[in-house]
Formats: structure tokens, sequence, C-alpha cells
């Protein structure tokens, strides 16, 4: 029978490629308005369908082809909104960079792109790719090519005189021309960069299929109705805007772009006037939204979606009353953001709850296919006893397809045909898993787990305490056993001593879980404001951070 049948014609397979909604939305749309940006900048998706094919053009005519890199450096504004389309469209790879990287390791990840040509900046960064070119000059490597993006007319002084000035190149493309498709799906359409939590980020290759796939998984994960719209929270340079960039042409929504540091008022206030229904980023978004003091009630639903360290139930529970509904992702950026997406239930979930996800046994998402909790060396599945701990692992559509650069480090992230997250979780009798904490932070203490991220979870319920670390301390007496220490950076005005943070944890926590030691600093922070919890056991090691208070 097998042999009667016939492999896929070009008719009736085409690479599948984002870029096709915005051509799409071109016609089907045309006339709607795309984005809308500082209340005064607006284009409807044909324009920014036209604008985006002038972009290509130009990027040809500077002598872009397929397989070359342009880097961007950009808030959320329309021109990095176009990049994403533009970049692709003449067959290029867009590999858009963190807003907070310093010069230094910005200058490191431009030459690991080597066949980055050019970057686009925003005016507001420029100091940081100058730097960064002069680093870059004075290792021999040629700096990429800087086109300053402006808003408003704003003028940048000392420049370098071949930079070129976005508008004016956008006057020089051409609308009428013809798209480089993709001839293989499975090539690259761009290279996101990790947090670099743990060292220098690596750069995660995502293929046109993947993104295409994941903007199609993100109607439902999101739970995304047609003609949504959309206020630029989350940073379009985080796994491409969790691909809320390609998904929404193909709803025909509308995206309310704000630049950055916007405030509870701004994103209350876009909420009214543009009927936003769904916002998404960092949970110190929710921080933002609760601490706003007044907020009229919405005529509407809006959905509200945080990924990352979670702040306290408090928190959640508070933005939920003021009407949003609230929702957490887990996720990363070599699954190309929120792979999981599941609803707060307020007065219900609590520190240890928020950290449950999968609501349904051996369900998670069509085009993520398998999740499940293994053990990494054997790979069999964990009991679902909420007490065996293993590696949280995917399988499915919607991963990178690896590390640029790096085959070997890519190879033992999906050995065994599973990207492994070095994520560690337990399996719940409901089916659902539980996280504990990053493989390498996990505590050993007393012949038992002691997760990092709850014993922080419980701290940040602590009034006088605005950040913490959880880290283990092997104890002097016995070099082999672990404790946890808790490294505490405190509410500006507020005083708390070591017995304060010890008692409160003793009241909410099993014994083996309460910190032995506190010491009161300033969280090291990467130049992407994750906290390096490596420093912190490097300082406790050489300089001992902890020696004095036990």
């Amino acid at each position: 029978m097998t042999q009667d049948l016939v492999e896929c014609s070009k008719g009736s397979h085409i690479p599948l490629t984002p870029i096709c909604f915005l051509e799409r939305a071109a016609t089907v749309y045309g006339d709607k308005v795309s984005i809308i940006y500082n209340d005064h900048v607006r284009f409807s998706w044909r324009e920014t369908y036209e604008r985006c094919l002038k972009l290509a053009s130009a990027l040809v005519n500077l002598g872009i082809s397929n397989g070359d890199i342009v880097a961007t450096l950009a808030p959320n504004t329309p021109a990095h909104y176009e990049l994403h389309f533009g970049v692709p469209m003449a067959g290029a790879i867009i590999s858009s960079l963190n807003l907070k990287l310093d010069a230094t390791t910005l200058a490191l990840i431009l030459e690991q792109l080597e066949s980055c040509k050019i970057i686009f900046v925003d005016y507001e960064f420029i100091d940081s790719v100058l730097k960064a070119s002069k680093i870059i000059s004075q290792r021999n490597f040629k700096p990429p090519l800087i086109v300053l993006i402006q808003d408003h007319g704003q003028l940048v002084k000392d420049i370098p005189q071949d930079t070129l000035i976005y508008h004016e190149l956008l006057e020089k493309g051409q609308k009428d021309f013809k798209i480089s498709m993709p001839i293989n799906e499975c090539d690259p359409i761009s290279v996101n960069y990790t947090s670099g939590s743990t060292g220098i980020p690596k750069g995660a290759v995502y293929s046109h299929r993947s993104v295409y796939l994941n903007s199609l998984a993100t109607i439902t994960r999101f739970d995304v109705n047609p003609m949504p719209v959309f206020l630029w929270t989350v940073d379009m340079f985080r796994c491409n805007g969790w691909c809320f960039i390609w998904l929404m042409p193909a709803l025909g929504g509308t995206n309310i772009c704000l630049r950055n540091n916007f405030s509870a008022k701004d994103i209350i206030d876009a909420i009214h006037v543009h009927k936003v229904t769904h916002l998404c980023g960092a949970p110190t978004l929710l921080e933002i939204i609760a601490n706003c003091e007044i907020i009229r009630p919405f005529s509407h639903k809006v959905s509200v979606t945080v990924a990352g360290i979670l702040p306290s139930f408090k928190i959640l529970n508070k933005v939920a009353e003021l009407g949003f509904d609230v929702n957490i992702g887990y996720g990363m950026t070599e699954t190309l953001g929120p792979v999981i997406v599941r609803k707060w239930k307020q007065n219900f979930d609590d520190d240890i709850t928020k950290l449950n996800y999968v609501d349904k046994k051996g369900v998670i998402d069509f085009m993520m296919v398998e999740v499940d909790v293994k053990d990494p060396n054997t790979m069999k599945s964990v009991p679902y006893d909420g007490k065996t701990i293993g590696e949280i692992m995917f399988k499915g559509n919607t991963s990178m397809s690896g590390y640029l650069k790096s085959s070997q480090v890519s190879h033992e992230a999906f050995r065994d045909g599973w990207y492994r997250t070095r994520d560690l979780g337990v399996r719940l009798p409901n089916g659902s898993f539980n996280l504990k904490d990053r493989a390498k932070d996990i505590i050993y203490s007393k012949g038992e787990f002691v997760s990092s991220l709850e014993v922080e979870a419980v701290l940040l319920n602590h009034p006088m305490v605005l950040k913490v670390a959880v880290v283990g301390r092997y104890d002097d007496d016995e070099c082999l056993v672990e404790s946890p220490c808790a490294i505490v950076k405190l509410k500006d005005g507020c005083n708390a001593n070591i017995e304060d943070i010890i008692k409160f944890c003793e009241d909410q926590l099993d014994a083996h879980m309460v910190p032995k030691s506190v010491v009161f600093v300033d969280l090291p922070l990467n130049s992407t404001g994750k906290v390096q919890k490596f420093v912190i056991r490097e300082n406790i090691k050489s300089i001992g951070w902890c020696d004095s208070i036990n």
C-alpha cells in the first residue's frame, strides 16, 4: 500500500514561517490598526506590511543575504516590531538583545554573532553599542554597522560618520520587494540569548517552523480571541516577546507599545483608553500593578500573565482583587518562552501551590506534546507521590533548534530525545508537577532536599524583606552537610536582625528548611538583573560571608 503513496508535492507542502501571518493580515485586516505608540503614532496592518517590505528591501540593498544576522538593541517600539518581520523577509536572522547588557557582555555576544553585519540601536542605548564597538575594534574584530532608531526627531551627538538613520533607510526601500521565504522551515529565524545567570549568556536558535507553531499554540495557551489588544509590557527581546510579535497579525490584533520604565498609571490608562485585553511580562509587572492606589473597574476582561521568580501570593491575590485575570507561566528561553500557563486561583493558591503546573494528568499543550519529571540517569518517570524529585523535561515542536556554536552543549540539552530543563520537581497525584528548584541550587540538608525557592517564597512575605536569595552552605564542622543560608536585602528604612529572620522561618517551615545563617547585603546581579547565586556561593567560600553570623 505505502508504495502507491507519493511524497508531498510543492503545492501541498509550503515551509511554515510567521511571515505569512503578516502577509495575510495586510489583506484580511488591512485597514485595522496594527500598532499604536505614545497615542500619536499609529499604523494599519497594510501600512505595517509595506514598511516591513521596504525594510527588507533596504537590508538587501545593504548587502544582507540569507543566513546573515541582524542584531537589535531597542525597547518596545514600532521600529523594533517591524524588524522582527523585515529581517526574516530579507532572508536574514534577527537577534534581539537584552537592553540591560553591559558593554563588555554586549561585545562578547556581537563577536559570537560573527555574521552580524548590522545592529539597529534605539537612541537611548547608543552609548552601550559605541562602547561595545570600541571593545570589538580593540580585539581586531570588525564591529557591525550601526542603524540609529530615533524617536520624534531625538538628536544624538557624536555618532560614527557611517551611522545610518532608521527612517531614512526605510525611505530607500521598495514596497514591491519580493520576500525571501525560507526554503527549509527548519532554517533559523532568530537567536535569543539566555539571561546568563550562571555565566555568559547562550544563544538559543529558533526556527521558522518552531515560532510559527508556538505562535499558534499561544492562542490557546494564553486564551487569546480574535482581534486582541496587546499591551507591550513584556520586552520584545525576551523570546521575541514570547512570540506575541508574530501572533498578533495572525489574529488581526492591535499592539499598544510602551517604551520602558512604565508606571502603574501608564498601564491602567492604556487598558481603559485602548481596551487592552492582554499583557504579560516579568513578575515585577504584578508588583507595579499591586502598588497602584486606585484602579477604576474594567468594562472588559483583562488577562495578565507572568513567568519567572514569582512574587508572594499576597501580591498575586491583590492583582486578582483589582479585577485582573492573573495567570502564571512556566518556561524558558529554550522553549520559546512560557510553555505552560495556568490560571491563578485567588484565595486558594499559596506560596507552595503557585509553583504547581499542569492541571490535567498527562495533558500539557498540543505543540509541546509531552512533559514529564524523570530520573535524569535512568530516564524513568518519577512516581506521582509528591515526594520523589526528578528533572522536568519536555518533548515537542516548540523548542529551540540548539545553542549557537555549542553543538556539544546542545546535544546534552536534548540527550535521549527530551529537552532537559535542569529544573527539579515532583509529580503530584493529580498529574500536575511542582517546581522545586534549579538542579544547581537545591540544598541537601539533614538528609532531605530543601527547595531554595520555597524558603525564598516565605522570606518574601516578611514585611521588612525586599529581596532574598537562599543558597546551600557547607557547615564548617561537617564539610559534607549543607544548611540553608539566606542573603537578605531589606526595604529602605527597615531594620531586622538575624533572629527576626530565623524566627519568621521557624514559624512557617520545617526545621531542616530554616536558614542557619543570614547575611544582610545587596544581592549580586548580572547585567540583566538576575541574581547570581554562584557568586554568592563563591563569596561564602572565599570571604566567609556567613562566618560571623552563625
